[in-house]
């Protein structure tokens, strides 16, 4: 979710260079937009060449990856009640709706790449980071702190004894504010160019990675030494309450249980204000439904109905190090002038965090696990981001138009060198204006708060309003299935909805920035 006014690759989609003139980059954005702008010579035919004007561009891979993420919280948000196996997995492994925050992460290291590729005043830069670091953190408090019941319950407000201080938008302000920092305060050690060699990328941004490696070893050492005691919790129903103990007395523990990530978050936070919903619930321990939802077993552990934050305090540390390898990529689109080195660099990273993850994961050595945050898992989603990316760079900004029968051509070298080269972005719009204006569809159509607003004229009754009578009469009793017509719901009536309305919004100019 970035900035509104970031920037397609340069004029007619021509590559990003490391030397384009750049805007005040400090403009940063709940969204870690980039502005980048251009002064080209550009020959006109046979006439002598013309002064283009400069422009603001916008990079339209970011956008449409963007677009995508955003689209992927909308389904596995409002379609995972009903397909399950989409939902977030309930312990170790990746689902579908497991790739959503750390591709969020990476685009967000990705675009402070782009926007602080240039720093003109550092203390102006330092003053809006943690500005828009502060808005990000309203929101997401106010959005997932439990105040906001949109879309289902009419009313507003919370606890403050129950409040969540932790959600989605948190972690991305705590993963934006030290990348973004340690990208400004770097700004006179970078390079203008690179040197040859594979791995140069890597020593030139030394300090970015040693920030990285910094969080990586703070969520290990803290992970497999700190000593996870016995813990309580209570459970407060309509008349009485119930207490249930959780016995641990360990350490390295990376079970639902005893582990270090949930321990700190009640240390810190306080388990009154963890998650009250962690997915854990589906695991067999707890349910025969497993991995669907279900009534718990009789022979339930007593951790399976406890809270647990899956955005705490010591993952989100972790999570630092999405946005580093994020970074990573942005730095690789400004240095690498040609479409085949940039590929080289991203998709041979990839490729690499992925053999990490399976590795680590398939050898129980640290498994993949999204609540926990555990290096395998950052290593494979970011992986995952990596190698999509990647692709939308190759789709959307290097589609390959061949003039001619081809036939003993190598694809890659025809794609990348001797055939045209056009961006072919028709197929992405979609997704393209749905990640323009990211944070006004995130609040009011994942968050829910417009649904919320129709849901409030009802008619008689406040479970007779438009929003569920278009989901029961027009989706799910034409198809005749809850499943089949929830899903056609989400696509139809939620994510088309947001993109072609983000598209209208995006003609007339009109976008929503932190």
């Amino acid at each position: 979710m970035e900035d509104p006014k970031r920037l397609e690759e340069g004029s007619r989609h021509a590559p990003i260079r490391a030397g384009e003139k750049v805007e005040d980059t400090t403009e940063l954005s709940v969204d870690k937009s980039e502005r980048v702008t251009t002064e080209q010579n550009e020959p006109h035919g046979d006439e002598n060449p013309i002064l283009l004007k400069k422009t603001s561009k916008r990079v339209a891979t970011l956008d449409a990856f963007r677009g995508l993420t955003i689209v992927l919280m909308i389904l596995v948000d409002d379609a995972g009640g009903v397909y399950e196996r989409i939902d977030h997995s309930p312990w170790n492994g990746c689902t579908l709706a497991d790739f959503v925050m750390p591709f969020f992460l990476f685009i967000v290291g990705v675009a402070i790449a782009l926007a602080l590729k240039r720093v003109l005043n550092m203390k102006s830069a330092v003053r809006k980071i943690i500005i828009r670091t502060l808005k990000m953190l309203f929101w997401g408090i106010l959005l997932q702190g439990g105040y906001s019941h949109a879309p289902d319950d009419l009313d507003y407000g919370v606890d403050m004894k129950k409040i969540r201080w932790c959600g989605i938008l948190q972690r991305i302000a705590l993963v934006y504010m030290i990348v973004a920092l340690i990208e400004t305060f770097t700004t006179k050690l970078r390079p203008t160019t690179i040197e040859s060699g594979h791995f140069s990328i890597f020593t030139a941004y030394r300090w970015q990675w040693l920030g990285g490696f910094l969080a990586f070893l703070i969520y290990v050492i803290t992970t497999f030494t700190l000593y996870v005691p016995n813990w309580s919790y209570t459970i407060h129903h309509h008349h009485k309450s119930e207490t249930f103990t959780v016995e641990c007395g360990m350490r390295g523990h990376l079970g639902p249980a005893c582990n270090a990530v949930g321990y700190v978050d009640r240390q810190v936070w306080g388990i009154n204000h963890l998650y009250s919903q962690p997915v854990w619930i589906r695991l067999k321990a707890c349910t025969l439904s497993s991995p669907e939802s279900g009534p718990l077993r009789p022979d339930a552990p007593n951790w399976c109905r406890a809270p647990f934050e899956p955005e705490g305090l010591l993952s989100s540390i972790s999570a630092i190090l999405s946005g580093v390898i994020g970074i990573h990529y942005g730095h690789v689109l400004i240095h690498f002038k040609g479409h085949a080195e940039r590929l080289k660099q991203w998709v041979s990273m990839g490729v690499g965090l992925l053999i990490i993850a399976i590795l680590l994961h398939f050898t129980d050595a640290i498994p993949i696990n999204k609540q926990l945050y555990s290096i395998s898992y950052v290593c494979f989603t970011a992986g995952a981001a990596g190698i999509v990316f990647s692709a939308f760079y190759i789709l959307v900004r290097i589609n390959c138009v061949v003039k001619y029968k081809v036939i003993e051509l190598n694809l890659w070298d025809g794609c990348l060198k001797s055939i045209d080269v056009w961006g072919k972005r028709t197929p992405f719009l979609l997704f393209e204006w749905i990640g323009m204006n990211a944070m006004l569809v995130f609040v009011l159509g994942a968050q829910g708060i417009l649904a919320g607003f129709v849901n409030g004229w009802y008619y008689d009754s406040a479970d007779n309003n438009l929003v569920n009578w278009i989901q029961d009469h027009v989706f799910i009793d034409v198809w005749n299935s809850e499943r089949v017509g929830s899903l056609l719901y989400v696509i139809f009536a939620e994510i088309t909805f947001w993109g072609v309305l983000s598209g209208i919004l995006h003609k007339l100019g009109i976008y929503w920035k932190l």
